[in-house]
């Protein structure tokens, strides 16, 4: 079994015929063919039910599928292991959390690693980063979750299998202006919010989504931008805010923001999960970016 064949196997995957392949190749047709054949003797099997419309994969060429990617990837990264003389590994990480979260994760991985080049990536769009992930553009990224499955907090999540591990717990604070009339109580259970303002992102934000599971409908979302905005409207007294602990402390120990005592059965809490692809744990640095993050 040879790379090339798993390369021209994946080539009539997705043209469905071996002319089409060809072309994608740059190769003969009857070379094509012949590659086929040449990796079905030597794993004994059929890979392709031949017909007049196209090729489709039989049971054993849809278990070969996921194993010629991963082999080809390993190729790759192999290859662009030997040509660099420092490696390079690609984090991501969400634009709201980069700043508090992903220094100290590369500098142990740094003390871990120093010859292991790293470039953090990163992007406001939780999407982005996971399709990344997803397509080996990137080999891990942080974003905001909840507890539970991967996705739990209610995003979408690329087809690709994702594995993810839990970093901490991100804690979140609802903050209004001193002078909001909430301000003054010892506890705001959640129905006195009804009609309040709460300043709000997109709605794939991971706060708004937050805050979507915390607060429901009984508030109004308005939207002002990422946490800078929304933290300075909300100091204007423009609404109530739903922000992680660590973006408002500065504003809470000042006063220009206090915290509402809110009466729920658990406080409001994110988590930082780190995510990457299972299968390809074997590029270089990665597994080194897992024990730098989980210490």
């Amino acid at each position: 079994m040879e790379l090339r064949q798993l390369r021209t196997f994946e080539a009539v995957v997705t043209h469905r015929t071996v002319t089409d392949a060809a072309v994608a190749l740059g190769l003969a047709p009857s070379s094509v063919s012949e590659q086929v054949r040449a990796l079905e003797r030597d794993l004994d099997v059929t890979l392709f039910d031949r017909a007049p419309r196209g090729m489709t994969l039989t049971p054993a060429g849809q278990r070969l599928l996921p194993w010629a990617r991963r082999l080809l990837d390993q190729a790759e990264q192999a290859r662009r292991e030997v040509r660099e003389a420092h490696p390079e590994l690609r984090l991501g990480a969400l634009e709201t959390i980069a700043a508090s979260h992903a220094p100290a994760i590369l500098a142990r991985l740094a003390e871990r690693r120093p010859e292991l080049g790293v470039s953090l990536h990163t992007e406001g769009a939780r999407d982005v980063l996971l399709g990344a992930v997803a397509a080996g553009e990137l080999e891990a990224a942080m974003v905001l979750d909840t507890e539970g499955p991967l996705g739990e907090l209610g995003f979408a999540l690329p087809p690709a299998r994702l594995e993810h591990l839990d970093l901490e717990d991100v804690p979140l604070a609802l903050v209004a202006a001193p002078g909001h009339s909430l301000a003054a109580l010892d506890s705001v259970p959640p129905e006195l919010l009804h009609g309040e303002r709460l300043l709000v992102n997109t709605p794939a934000c991971s706060f708004h989504l937050a805050g979507q599971r915390l607060l429901g409908d009984s508030v109004r979302r308005v939207r002002t931008g990422g946490i800078a905005v929304t933290r300075a409207c909300a100091a204007q007294g423009l609404g109530l805010a739903l922000l992680p602990e660590f973006a408002v402390r500065d504003e809470l120990a000042a006063g220009t923001l206090v915290r509402l005592p809110l009466a729920v059965a658990a406080p409001p809490v994110l988590r930082l999960r780190l995510v990457w692809r299972p299968d390809r744990e074997s590029v270089p640095g990665l597994r080194d970016v897992l024990y730098a993050a989980a210490a």
